[in-house]
């Protein structure tokens, strides 16, 4: 594993000694190495029965969801990206190995995957054969495994991209893999990571020399992924906004809005950004968050979050993904109250950079928004997804279901949640329809190549078997019967 060279002093120390350095290893070699194992590998795994794919995915999912193996994931993942908490860590390890596993158990995705007689189509499934699959240092050991058991499901092969404060877990992550990919018998280059230290030149060189690549993470990453001249999924920023009606129970959704925020300390995309509340029950709204543990920043706390969180327009990481007494630390907010909350509110009426809290905020403070008529607050919903989070999702805490029909059919998003806790639905759920994901694609309104949860289908090629069948052409009438009857034909048919 390459290491940074270490720079000397010379013979003897001295001072003003010309420093050594050896020049860093050269991207597109060390990771053709890794490609050049994985193809190996796949060509290997390609040959595998759906019984044989369904072990190694499991053994994949064992290698995270074991408890002792959770547990070491999440605290070397907290020690060395300073991100996160680890008991949070542990259940995410654990909650989104198990749901995921549970949704490709039975999924058919070697040969025959669909036989039509109607049609006369047979289509069967193909490895896309090596993705890159670039991670974040946000879930350094969960997003990778999510990823590679979706990419295995398919029969490829996945090399890992880490960010540069996530190799340590990821390491530690493919070692685990490998423990497991070796008692059955799979070849253990299925699962690589490109080698230390990670640099974008190491990240480019392996979107270029991948047959796929899938992005989460920062948009750099997506944007590079689009651009790397190999087929990509990305996905967009979150940003979500969180409409608290007249109807909604407050105590439910209040507790709903807390728990989904406080976890992790905020590090999913999913995480409540922003809560938009009828005036009706605004003030009984605020209420139940404090009760949740929220603490409401006066005017003057909010300017202090402000300087601490923006430095020229762009959000720093100072308090991104930490604990509430760290940022009420660096923010210099004294009040008891907020030493001892679990999060903060700040109150906010407008949208754009003149309103940084408008935007994505990858921590513990949660900006509160008043609305007077429903259909401001589908215009102000939509006004924070166009400034930040465009295509990701929105939730609604109401008893009047229209409403939420209402979002679905105005909004330009992918997700819209009724009366769930954002953070443990939006990437799928034992009580909701969505598939289990860490990657969530959110449209061409982001930019993305697909608008749904990622899942292993996307990392299937298909052949499609095409057989003849009885002819089943309409006549022209049945074709263009009506539209003529409508309006003409210009020789003399429906009165022209």
């Amino acid at each position: 594993m390459s290491e940074p060279a270490a720079v000397g002093l010379g013979d003897a120390g001295a001072i003003g000694a010309t420093a050594v350095q050896e020049p860093p290893p050269d991207a597109e070699a060390v990771v053709a190495e890794v490609v050049a194992r994985a193809r190996r590998a796949q060509a290997e795994f390609e040959h595998y029965s759906q019984e044989q794919v369904d072990e190694v995915v499991t053994a994949v999912a064992w290698a995270c969801y074991k408890q002792e193996n959770a547990e070491a994931l999440a605290r070397l993942a907290v020690e060395t990206t300073g991100l996160g908490r680890y008991e949070h860590k542990v259940l995410k390890n654990r909650r989104k190995t198990f749901g995921t596993l549970c949704d490709l158990q039975g999924a058919i995705s070697v040969g025959v995957i669909d036989d039509d007689p109607r049609t006369g189509l047979t289509r069967i499934a193909k490895p896309v054969g090596v993705v890159a699959a670039i991670c974040p240092s946000t879930n350094p050991s969960a997003t990778p495994v999510n990823k590679a058991m979706m990419i295995l499901k398919g029969r490829n092969a996945c090399i890992i991209g880490p960010s540069p404060k996530g190799l340590a877990t990821c390491e530690l992550t493919v070692e685990l893999i490998h423990r497991e990919l070796d008692k059955v018998g799979a070849p253990l280059d299925l699962v690589q990571h490109v080698p230390g230290p990670i640099s974008k030149d190491t990240s480019g060189a392996l979107m270029r020399q991948a047959d796929m690549v899938v992005v989460t993470g920062s948009q750099g990453n997506v944007r590079a992924a689009y651009s790397s001249g190999t087929p990509a999924i990305g996905v967009g920023g979150g940003n979500v906004p969180v409409i608290i009606t007249s109807s909604a129970d407050l105590p439910d959704a209040a507790e709903k809005v807390k728990r989904s925020k406080v976890f992790d300390y905020a590090t999913s995309c999913s995480s409540e950004n922003s809560v938009v509340i009828d005036s009706a029950v605004y003030d009984a709204a605020i209420e139940a968050l404090e009760r949740e543990g929220g603490y409401l920043a006066s005017p003057a706390e909010k300017d202090r979050l402000e300087a601490v969180m923006w430095k020229d327009g762009k959000l720093t990481g100072t308090i991104t993904a930490q604990p509430p007494e760290a940022i009420a630390e660096a923010a210099g907010l004294d009040s008891p109250g907020a030493r001892e909350c679990e999060f903060f509110l700040v109150e906010d009426d407008g949208v754009g950079p003149e309103h940084p809290f408008s935007g994505e905020k990858l921590s513990l403070v949660l900006t509160v928004y008043r609305y007077e008529t429903f259909d401001e607050a589908v215009e102000l919903v939509q006004s924070i997804l166009d400034y930040q989070g465009a295509g990701h999702s929105v939730g609604i805490h109401t008893r009047e279901h229209e409403q939420t029909e209402r979002l679905a059919h105005s909004l330009d998003v992918v997700r819209v949640l009724e009366n769930q806790s954002h953070t443990f639905g939006n990437g799928g759920s034992f009580d909701n329809g969505l598939n289990f994901t860490l990657t969530m694609g959110c449209g061409t309104w982001a930019g993305n190549s697909i608008s749904e949860n990622l899942s292993y289908r996307h990392f299937l090629n298909v052949t499609h078997l095409v057989r003849v069948i009885p002819e089943r052409k309409p006549s022209e009438e049945e074709a263009f019967g009506a539209y003529l009857d409508r309006h003409g034909d210009g020789r003399g048919r429906g009165g022209a």
